[in-house]
């Protein structure tokens, strides 16, 4: 129990300390990465809860694809850095309020626990044959599949959206005609010169 002890709050540590780097970091790239770093620790909080299929979901689909898409809008956006900078500012108040309102949340919900009104202290082992997997199953497919299915929606329009603003137009860009392409001729690409021939000397 010692040894899952230093586990839970090593784990937790490296991910305050991503997040926070995240919030403070000054490129946007390294901000991402950050990110996937924060994921990948809160992934290994749920094994710990012994939260198996949240965890492995938590790897493959946000860290292994929504990232990787996060990573090419912005690397595609070309953000203005200065000017999200100045933005900072104006922003600043409500969000030290935001961060504060959940620390104090956050510190209500251990006083409870600490005294026992809110569920139990520490993990609970889970019985023999217990599945995780199959019991977030039988309750996200049936009285949450309506809410399952509009967060797929939602994500797809997410793509859309972030193709839609790779896909603007931008001086300097280079795009294809797919039409010019398939109607070119050789004539039009080549020229063949008849030269005379040249004795050696």
């Amino acid at each position: 129990m010692l040894f899952q002890t230093i586990l839970f709050y090593t784990f937790a540590a490296v991910m305050l300390g991503a997040a926070l780097g995240v919030v403070f970091s000054r490129n946007p790239v390294h901000s991402v990465m950050l990110l996937v770093l924060t994921f990948f620790q809160a992934a290994m909080l749920w094994l710990l809860a012994e939260a198996e299929f949240l965890a492995i979901v938590l790897v493959l689909v946000y860290v292994g694809a929504v990232m990787v898409l996060f990573l090419f809008v912005v690397m595609m956006l070309d953000v203005n850095i200065e000017a999200a900078k100045r933005g900072i500012s104006r922003l600043a108040v409500p969000g030290i309020a935001i961060a504060l309102l959940m620390v104090v949340e956050l510190m209500q919900l251990i006083w409870l626990r600490g005294k026992g009104e809110v569920g139990s202290g520490g993990f609970a082992p889970t019985p023999e044959g217990y599945s995780n997997t199959k019991a977030l199953g039988s309750v996200l497919y049936t009285e949450h599949v309506f809410a399952f299915e509009m967060a797929a929606v939602i994500l797809l329009l997410a793509i859309i959206a972030a193709i839609t603003l790779t896909m603007r137009k931008r001086p300097g860009l280079k795009v294809q005609n797919i039409a010019e392409q398939v109607a070119v001729q050789a004539k039009d690409r080549v020229r063949i010169v008849k030269m005379d021939a040249e004795k050696k000397q």
